[in-house]
């Protein structure tokens, strides 16, 4: 990657926090700089406060930076997002759109959106969820995001800007606390087990969704945009896989390492939105066009949470 100079929208999110570390190891802190709506709770490296809703503020920052490449992470989520459903789009598409408008002004020369399997929806084969399924999801952030996709690929088709993007699935990390979304009850859980105590879960046993360790899903952002052009064929957005898993599944090998870890199931709202979406993900275009393939599964993903996260309050590691 050079010396990329680098901005980064909702750093200080779930995956934002997370991103701003790998590349400020990769770079160094100087040439990474961490913006969002509000200061970090420790700085590493160059912050400045701004409202992606202001394209203003946002292109005389990157004009100030010198900035070539932009991953922008702010947007509201799955759970988060049913609540206020105007609200959220007019956040994720106004953010969005200011990104892709000082992208075009400023000539950036790479942009990265994350997409999700919130994309899927309804019609589609929730089964291997093909590259090409039907794109009618259920939420305000699943539509948002069919949106971005779609702008993304208009603003390289027209405009010749490098803009990247993959469909996360659900991220599972240590580093940061869950963030409104409906596949977070996989990050909560974990912490729930480590501190002993049980775990009401908001969607049923048997929800198999896919999803991901934060380690795998920081290694396909970097890998995607390090990628030579002409090895992105997708434009709109990449589907990568990980593991796909259940409730119940995930508390059983919980347990293998805390036998005395207990689990109910409460399904609210968010079960609606976890059955619309895919059981598993086909992510063959990924892996033939830049290489993809994830390194965790549930039983490696497992140990290193419990003991990653025992660090971090303080508990003997076994």
């Amino acid at each position: 990657m050079g010396r990329n100079r680098v901005l980064i929208t909702g750093a200080n999110g779930q995956i934002g926090s997370v991103l701003t570390g790998y590349l400020r190891q990769q770079l160094g802190a100087d040439h990474v700089l961490a913006t969002d709506i509000r200061p970090p709770e420790r700085e590493t490296g160059p912050f400045e406060k701004l409202d992606v809703l202001d394209r203003e503020q946002l292109g005389s920052i990157a004009k100030k930076y010198g900035v070539s490449h932009i991953y922008h992470l702010a947007a509201i989520l799955s759970a988060k997002g049913e609540q206020d459903p105007l609200g959220t789009w007019h956040i994720n598409m106004d953010g969005l759109f200011n990104v892709l408008e000082v992208a075009r002004e400023l000539q950036i020369e790479r942009v990265f959106f994350p997409s999700s399997i919130a994309v899927i929806g309804e019609g589609a084969e929730l089964e291997n969820t093909p590259q090409y399924a039907a794109l009618i999801p259920a939420t305000v952030y699943g539509i948002s995001k069919v949106a971005g996709e779609l702008w993304g690929n208009y603003y390289y088709r027209r405009y010749g800007i490098d803009i990247r993007s993959v469909r996360y699935p659900g991220i599972i990390g240590y580093q940061s606390l869950p963030g409104g979304g409906t596949t977070d009850y996989a990050v909560d859980i974990f912490h729930k087990a480590v501190q002993g105590e049980a775990f009401e879960c908001f969607l049923s046993e048997d929800t198999r969704l896919p999803m991901m360790y934060m380690e795998d899903a920081m290694r396909a952002t970097l890998e995607l945009m390090e990628a030579p052009a002409e090895k992105i064929r997708i434009r709109s957005s990449y589907n990568i896989a990980g593991m796909s898993f259940s409730p119940g599944e995930l508390a059983a090998e919980i347990q293998k390492h805390l036998s005395g870890f207990r689990i109910s199931y409460k399904p609210d709202y968010r079960q609606q939105i976890a059955d619309s979406w895919s059981d598993s993900i086909d992510d063959e275009a990924a892996r033939l066009d830049w290489g993809w393939k994830p390194k965790y599964d549930l039983a490696s993903m497992t140990q290193d949470m419990l003991v990653q996260l025992r660090r971090q309050y303080g508990l003997p590691v076994h």
